[in-house]
């Protein structure tokens, strides 16, 4: 008897309609790097090596908070509005939700203990409202942004998807380059203020883009509660662990160290988002086939895994080709920065390699067990890295960083296939006779 559920197609040939999505997607994501990189040079070369360090401090806290806003409820809007679309409105109102109350919390509590750590202005009450806008800019709006990206990519409207992408890295890199080249800005206080407008334009063209989608209808989902968590922790403790090497770095090495090193972490981010643009085609087709269990898109996983490899040292080696360019962009000032970006641009490879394993598992709807491949490598990881670095900054953070990567290959991709195996031992049982009634 066939096992029941969405099968998976055989061959190349039915793949061939997501390449041609891979293609415009990976070339939004390309461009959408590209701005960005050049909004982080333009900001670098203006705001100086000190003030980067602050922006660059201050925004890492932001990441981290970022994935805790809206709780993990655009995951679930992905995995279920991608099954059933009539839940949208459900979805919808349960993300709003979720977003607004946990921002409001996360803003408020950034207001009150950020200022302690960071001076973005010597008069108190500009420090206080600087920050404060770059909390509500890195944290709400950014989330608002996102969450329409992936309501488009729920209903499988990838073109529109991409163009929230482009749209919003174009749109920062012309408040960038408006602030820095024609109004002089040249601290972070002030450029708070330039990327908060920024940033709420792009959000309401963004809210006015879905309005045709359906209104939302305003519940909690309480059974996406728990798996929202599941999915928003693990990249929580990621945010923690990829930035304790940064916060060790700046109590132990100079502001150009960090500065530079900053500067290399984001060539990676970008390099990764080759990879990402693959995962984020994958996920929704991965949510309807794994429905009746995981072993159903074992074949569809793999040919992911040979591509993004593939994917991976491809992007890893053009960075690390174009790395001497990189000075006549941001500037001599960052002296450290080529060597810091050809040292660390291969880590995309094991990257790529077990982001396929954990996006199989949450789109298959095992987030306690993504959680726990995530969770378990991050902690471990933010301690090796933060020891690494003190230990021996800079170059025991490299060291920790393909130490850890390495290990979370291992760890990913041997739960996943131990739970295709038991998948797939339970979709054998349930078909044997008189099994599935009971006898």
């Amino acid at each position: 008897m066939a096992s029941e559920g969405v099968s998976e197609p055989r061959g190349y040939k039915p793949f061939l309609p997501m390449v041609m999505s891979y293609v415009a997607s990976g070339g939004s994501l390309v461009l959408s790097s590209a701005a960005q990189l050049l909004t982080f040079a333009i900001l670098a070369r203006f705001l100086g090596v000190d003030e980067f360090s602050v922006f660059v401090a201050v925004t890492a806290v932001a990441s981290i908070a970022v994935h805790l806003c809206g709780l993990g409820a655009m995951e679930c809007l992905v995995r279920r509005v991608a099954r059933d679309r009539a839940i949208y409105p459900e979805m919808l109102g349960h993300n709003i939700l979720l977003t607004a109350a946990s921002g409001l919390a996360l803003v408020l509590a950034g207001v009150v203990l950020l200022p302690f750590f960071f001076v973005l202005s010597a008069d108190t009450l500009t420090n206080v409202a600087a920050i404060a806008l770059m909390l509500v800019t890195n944290i709400v709006l950014v989330r608002i942004i996102v969450l329409v990206e992936q309501i488009f990519i729920a209903h499988s409207d990838f073109a529109n998807a991409n163009k929230v992408v482009v749209g919003f890295a174009v749109a920062r890199t012309i408040a960038a380059a408006l602030a820095c080249l024609v109004f002089n800005v040249s601290t972070v206080a002030s450029w708070a203020v330039w990327q908060f407008v920024c940033h709420v334009l792009v959000a309401l063209a963004c809210i006015r883009a879905i309005s045709g989608l359906g209104k939302p209808r305003y519940s909690i989902v309480r059974e996406e509660l728990p798996q929202g968590l599941y999915f928003s922790i693990p990249f929580i403790l990621r945010a923690l662990r990829q930035n304790a090497d940064l916060l060790v770095l700046s109590l132990v090495a100079t502001a150009e160290i960090v500065s530079s090193y900053s500067v290399a972490r984001r060539m990676l981010e970008s390099s990764f988002l080759s990879v990402e643009a693959l995962n984020r085609l994958i996920y929704p087709g991965s949510a309807r086939i794994t429905a009746a269990g995981l072993h159903h898109a074992l074949q569809r996983v793999l040919r992911v895994l040979a591509a993004a490899t593939g994917i991976g040292l491809a992007a890893a080696l053009a960075v690390f080709l174009l790395a001497p360019v990189l000075p006549y962009l941001f500037g001599h000032d960052y002296v450290s920065l080529v060597a810091f970006v050809k040292d660390l641009c291969w880590v995309v490879v094991p990257l790529a390699i077990w982001s396929v394993a954990v996006e199989a598992l949450g789109a298959s709807g095992y987030h306690a067990e993504r959680a726990a491949v995530m969770g378990l490598g991050s902690v471990v990881g933010a301690g090796l890295a933060a020891w690494a670095s003190w230990y021996a900054p800079p170059v025991g953070t490299f060291v920790s960083f393909y130490v850890i990567e390495i290990a979370m290959v291992a760890a990913a991709w041997g739960v996943f296939l131990r739970l295709v195996k038991r998948d797939r031992a339970r979709a054998a049982l349930a078909f044997q006779p008189g099994v599935a009634h009971g006898g």
